[in-house]
């Protein structure tokens, strides 16, 4: 599985009606495309910061649609009132502990490695530190993206609340210094959003 992000640097202001947009007219236009398997949205209030991420069966499916999606991504850049930036990702794991509910949240990591390292980071990742993840209380799902070409990853744990998610904060520090010192990896950056539409229908892939 694939997918593709696209980071939206909006205006604060405009956030709501920019959800409102991607709910009611991306979503229904991008689900009904050939192997469109689910689109998710993050949300930071407080920046204007939201990245919406569609997941394909296929990089075949994905790229497919590249065209298509153009015109999509340009208005609803619009709605938000910034300008994107655009990520296509091979999905290299999705657990979920239970669904998302009303006021769950993310924490999202982006790191960059040797290419040569991506398999040891994901090994490292299933096998060592997600069986840890999944004893902080509130944790609902994680998910984790890789760049093979370019070496870089993105790891997205969401959170029950932010309440949940602030708790695990030391937790999940430790975590992110133990993954680098067994990989070698660079955390490039770590943020937090609110998680605004769940319906990425990816599959557990463990």
């Amino acid at each position: 599985m694939f997918a593709r992000s696209t980071t939206v640097l909006g205006q604060p202001a405009m956030i709501d009606s920019g959800i409102a947009h991607v709910r009611d007219v991306v979503m229904p236009q991008v689900r009904g495309m050939s192997g469109c398997i689910g689109l998710s949205l993050l949300a930071d209030r407080s920046s204007g910061r939201c990245i919406v991420t569609s997941a394909w069966e296929s990089e075949e499916a994905m790229r497919a649609t590249a065209d298509a999606v153009t015109p999509i991504r340009t208005l609803a850049a619009e709605q938000f009132g910034g300008e994107v930036t655009v990520d296509e990702w091979e999905v290299a794991y999705v657990h979920r502990a239970h669904h998302s509910h009303d006021g769950a949240c993310a924490r999202v990591t982006w790191t960059e490695a040797d290419p040569t390292a991506v398999d040891r980071i994901v090994d490292a990742f299933k096998m060592s530190i997600m069986p840890r993840v999944e004893q902080l209380d509130g944790f609902c799902s994680a998910s984790l993206l890789i760049d093979r070409e370019r070496g870089r990853s993105c790891v997205t744990a969401t959170y029950d609340s932010r309440e949940a998610m602030s708790a695990a904060a030391d937790a999940a520090m430790g975590l992110r210094a133990d993954l680098v010192q067994e990989t070698g990896m660079r955390v490039v950056e770590v943020a937090e959003f609110e998680l605004a539409l769940a319906h990425l229908d990816v599959p557990e892939l463990v």
